[in-house]
């Protein structure tokens, strides 16, 4: 402040003091008259501060209808129909956590036709960086022109193309954040975690079974599966498919005791991420109902047992064809001699599975069958299940015929599923469980007993000894005490009449006998004789060494001990006898 000043107001100001000045002071002068300088600055600041107030209200406005009441209005006539919500999924892991599915972030291109500019050359510049739109030229243009609503254009942008469209430059194209279901492992579990459309809703298998579980949660769903068990089982399959000229494959891995599927492969296969062949989609494992031929005589066996009207030991006629009414049935290789009920199994006898199906009777056999669940749809987590093909009950019981026919094989269509839920609960001590491709689901409350304990081990035996002295020999795996039994059936036509020379081969099976843990299914449809099978297409030659190579490669990686002292015994027991003769 200069000297002058502070000697006019009567004080002196040190440096950095602050300076009072009257509050009168500030506006002295103003009003001093209307074309006073000062009158007229203070009308210009006023003005001024008038016209920003003005234009940035108008800008705040403009804004305020292009980002939301314009979009709005457009967005609601067509939210239905042109944009839909991305449905957010949690991941799916096999029984040791690896991802078998997943969803990633990704963009979604959409048009918003109220700002889109010179919509025709927009139109082809978009088929330039999408060449599928082409087809679809008229429908885009017509949209892009329309000057109203939103509409998606391509979902799931790459990284190039997202770059190729802002290169563009047109207001009106717009990217949204979007997600993308992603299977790692492709052709591998397809059947079983199944597919989703592009809003991310489950179609098909795991992600249509569990939809509401795994939309509706962020923890990962567990499968019972394991990816890399079901990786070898599959390249086994794949091997013998391709050899035999098989149209179809499938083979279902499970444990014996708690009805968790460990490996299920059906070829053909898809990928997820990509479906080329709809055909490919058919489930074999769960959907393909077919008569599995002499592996139902596993089923027939132990219900004539566990009944009681036939004992172990007990001998039945084999020789002669047994009739029924206009219905003869014969051997297909006879013994030439009266059989046992263990022979009649080891040698697959038609006439003597028919004989005890009768003596049993028709509510003996009705009632086993449908407490295995042999007669319904098996109910889990997979849609893909059908029912099995039998007639009506009445029909049934009135019919001696077909007792006796769907005692030794026909007359009853299940699938490869209902075979390895069947077999399981004969082997594990008679209690049934409902499969499941869960990790943890199952639970001893839910197990039901089918039949005795005795029955059980009475058909370990029997089953052991088709594969070390019957038809399953190929798939006498050392150490492992592998039991099963083989199937051939002759196929059907569209009108239900048998192919000659065409077949679906099966072998049932489950190992360790002496404790069984695993049961295993493998299925063969249609395959072709070779140079090697002399001719034959029968099970023993396909569907049971493919069954004898995926037990040898997975009960290793299961972890199941080999018992190489148990069967160097019976080995030893073997030669002794024979020195003895």
């Amino acid at each position: 402040m200069k000297k002058s000043d502070a000697q006019k107001t009567g004080k002196l100001y040190l440096p950095g003091e602050e300076i009072d000045i009257a509050k009168g002071d500030i506006f002295k002068g103003w009003n001093d008259g209307e074309n006073s300088p000062k009158s007229t600055s203070r009308s210009r600041i006023f003005l001024g501060v008038a016209g920003f107030v003005l234009v940035y209200s108008i800008v705040a406005m403009r804004l305020l209808d292009v980002c939301v009441l314009s979009n709005w209005n457009d967005i609601t006539p067509f939210e239905n129909s042109q944009i839909s919500k991305t449905i957010h999924r949690a991941d799916i892991v096999d029984r040791n956590g690896t991802i078998v599915a997943t969803s990633l972030p990704t963009q979604d291109l959409d048009a918003n036709a109220k700002k889109i500019l010179k919509p025709k050359a927009t139109t082809l510049k978009l088929i330039e960086i999408f060449p599928d739109l082409q087809n679809r030229f008229d429908d885009t243009y017509k949209k892009l022109k329309s000057g109203r609503g939103y509409y998606t254009i391509k979902r799931n942008l790459t990284p190039n193309q997202q770059s190729k469209i802002m290169a563009i430059g047109n207001p009106g194209l717009e990217f949204r954040d979007d997600e993308k279901r992603v299977y790692p492992h492709k052709n591998l579990v397809g059947h079983i975690i199944g597919t989703v459309d592009v809003d991310n809703n489950g179609t098909s298998g795991l992600e249509l079974g569990l939809n509401s579980r795994i939309t509706s949660s962020d923890i990962p769903v567990r499968l019972s599966i394991d990816i890399g068990v079901q990786d070898t089982v599959r390249n086994i399959l794949r091997k013998y498919q391709k050899k035999f000229s098989a149209v179809a494959a499938t083979a279902i891995l499970m444990n014996a005791n708690t009805a968790e599927i460990v490996a299920m492969v059906s070829l053909p296969d898809f990928d997820p991420n990509d479906i080329k062949d709809a055909n490919a989609t058919f489930n074999q494992a769960t959907t393909r109902i077919y008569e599995p031929g002499s592996v139902l005589k596993v089923f027939n066996t132990a219900m004539a047992l566990d009944s009681g009207k036939v004992k172990i030991n007990e001998v039945f006629d084999t020789v002669n064809p047994l009739k029924i009414k206009s219905r003869i049935i014969k051997e297909f290789h006879g013994q030439g001699r009266p059989l046992n009920v263990k022979e009649i199994l080891v040698h697959s006898s038609n006439v003597g599975s028919a004989r005890m199906a009768l003596q049993a009777g028709f509510a003996e056999q009705y009632n086993f069958l449908k407490r295995l669940k042999m007669l319904e749809t098996i109910k889990m987590e997979l849609v893909e299940t059908a029912k099995p093909l039998v007639m009506k009950e009445q029909k049934w019981k009135s019919d001696a015929s077909a007792v006796a026919t769907i005692g030794y094989g026909y007359g009853l269509a299940v699938s490869p599923l209902h075979i390895a839920a069947g077999l399981a609960a004969i082997v594990n001590g008679g209690i049934y469980n409902t499969p499941t491709v869960l990790s943890g689901k199952y639970s001893p409350d839910n197990s039901v007993r089918v039949m005795s304990d005795n029955t059980s081990k009475q058909m370990r035996k029997l089953l052991r000894a088709v594969v070390t002295e019957g038809s399953g020999r190929n798939a006498n795996v050392l150490g492992y005490e592998v039991g099963g039994k083989t199937g051939t059936a002759n196929k059907q036509d569209e009108h239900g009449h048998y192919i000659a020379k065409h077949v679906r081969t099966t072998f049932a099976s489950a190992f360790p006998m002496s404790n069984p843990r695993y049961v295993l299914v493998v299925m063969l449809d249609d395959p072709k004789s070779l140079k090697e099978t002399f001719g034959h297409t029968e099970a023993g030659w396909n569907a049971v060494p493919a069954a004898g190579e995926i037990i040898a490669a997975v009960a290793p990686q299961l972890g199941v001990p080999a018992n190489s002292d148990l069967e160097e015994k019976i080995s030893q027991k073997i030669i002794e006898a024979s020195f003895e003769r």
